[in-house]
């Protein structure tokens, strides 16, 4: 009988031809031609269920029976066992293969059994998260699993390292189907304050999501947000276009995220690319009104053996929709920071007002990195996979646009490049983040630019 045992955190690896077999009599070694031996699954068992719900398990396990070989029948087990997984209803799954028995078997029958254990009914943890440069201590308490069908009900409350802090309630159901549909509703309560703009904000608000799959690696977001927004000045020497932007707003907006990932590592990918492309329209009701558009790409080349060649670029416009409408501060954009422009400071980049950064309505940027493993491969293949040396160069603008300018649109965008070059050593966090330690030599910047050369300390998901 063949047993597969699958952790959460472990990648599950299928030889694509052939399989060595240590025999007992002797010691003998044996090959195995997995790929063209002949199979079919039978049955499949899934045991240990309570609460789950027959249909959404059938639902995950039927494509095993289209396997056509032994091969295809590890690599669809282990599809399923990813499927079952993230219904968020078990917290282990085990897989065994056996050879199919009984009346009803045939000659390359197999039997399939998951062996799941079901979460209980309630789940309360503490853990900390990363993200936007900042750490957060984040205290949950979640019903999973709540109707049977992959239901759950959260609640987390949040306090970050800069003092931001973040509570709210959510629900959210997983559908049927190839194209895993979810939705998801929130109601929200989050701080957050900007020293470098003067400002802190008070948000409490509704978020409806509900996301598909095109395809296998596109996905789809749509969002509606209604949102209360408090802004107000954060200290007395606040500028006076922060505080004229200050008050209570009511921001409706809907959103569509267009996502392809088709890298093969979130945090040190070797070769594919990523595209996200954001599409926002506020103004559905409220006082906030405007069209805003970003993007970001990056692509990832192998060279050589564990050297890699990665560029990235990110960019996004804002219109208004007319003096009837506001464009609160935190709506522009900013530029600055080791996880969007090296070498500057945290929104150091583009038009400031009496030292307080004001953001713009368009911006863009680009990098360009080679990611390399440490000098003479310490810890190679276990602790040292989780560092690499880094080298960049990383180019962006943010410039007011000003309308009626002799200038061309385009003498506009490119007038004024910042650039900033550095070397450093990027660290692993599991599976979700990353840690930059860089020491950086800002090239090309504006009088009124915030650069910060020397060592620049950055954490977080999603670098440019």
């Amino acid at each position: 009988m063949g047993i597969v045992h699958a952790k959460e955190s472990e990648k599950f690896a299928i030889p694509k031809r052939e399989l060595n077999y240590n025999s007992c009599d002797g010691g003998e070694t044996k090959e195995i031609q997995l790929e063209g031996v002949q199979a079919r699954v039978d049955r499949i068992h899934v045991s240990g269920l309570a609460r789950t719900k027959d249909d959404i398990v059938e639902d995950a396990v039927k494509d095993l029976f289209t396997a056509s070989d032994f091969q295809d029948v590890l690599l669809k087990a282990h599809k399923v066992r990813t499927k079952l997984d993230s219904l968020g209803c078990f917290r282990n799954i085990a897989v065994y293969i056996d050879t199919s028995k009984g009346p009803h078997a045939t000659p390359n029958g197999l039997e399939v059994t998951f062996h799941v254990k079901e979460l209980r009914r309630i789940v309360g943890g503490v853990n900390t998260q990363v993200g936007e440069n900042e750490g957060s201590l984040v205290v949950g308490l979640r019903a999973p699993n709540l109707l049977g069908r992959g239901e759950r009900l959260q609640t987390e409350y949040s306090y970050g390292s800069k003092r931001s802090n973040n509570f709210n309630v959510s629900f959210i159901k997983p559908f049927r189907g190839k194209h895993n549909p979810m939705f998801s509703a929130s109601v929200y309560q989050s701080t957050s304050e900007w020293p470098v703009s003067g400002y802190k904000e008070l948000d409490k608000g509704l978020l409806l999501d509900f996301g598909f799959n095109s395809f296998s690696a596109v996905r789809h977001n749509f969002q509606w947000d209604a949102a209360i927004r408090d802004l107000s000045v954060l200290s007395r020497s606040s500028s006076f276009d922060v505080r004229e932007g200050a008050g209570v707003h009511l921001k409706s907006s809907l959103k569509h995220i267009l996502s392809i990932d088709l890298r093969d590592d979130v945090i040190f990918p070797t070769c594919g690319s990523l595209l996200q492309i954001t599409s926002e329209f506020a103004g559905a009701g409220g006082n906030v009104g405007f069209v805003k558009n970003d993007a970001f790409i990056q692509t990832n080349f192998s060279l050589m053996d564990d050297i890699v060649l990665q560029a990235s670029a990110s960019g996004g416009i804002l219109n208004s929709l007319g003096n009837d409408y506001l464009v609160c501060l935190s709506d522009v954009y900013y530029l600055g920071g080791p996880l969007s422009l090296r070498g500057f400071q945290t929104r150091g980049v583009g038009p400031h007002s009496e030292g307080n950064s004001i953001g713009s309505s368009w911006f863009w940027s680009t990098g360009l990195h080679l990611y390399t493993p440490l000098p003479f491969r310490p810890g190679r293949g276990g602790f040292g996979e989780l560092f690499r040396t880094h080298l960049f160069v990383n180019a962006g603008n943010i410039n007011p646009f000003k309308i009626g300018d002799e200038r061309s649109s385009f003498e506009q965008i490119t007038d004024n490049i910042r650039i900033a070059y550095g070397i450093g050593i990027a660290i692993r966090l599991g599976q979700m983040a990353r840690i930059e330690v860089n020491y950086c030599f800002p090239h090309a910047y504006d009088p009124q630019d915030s650069p910060q050369p020397g060592v620049q300390f950055g954490i977080g998901v999603q670098f440019l």
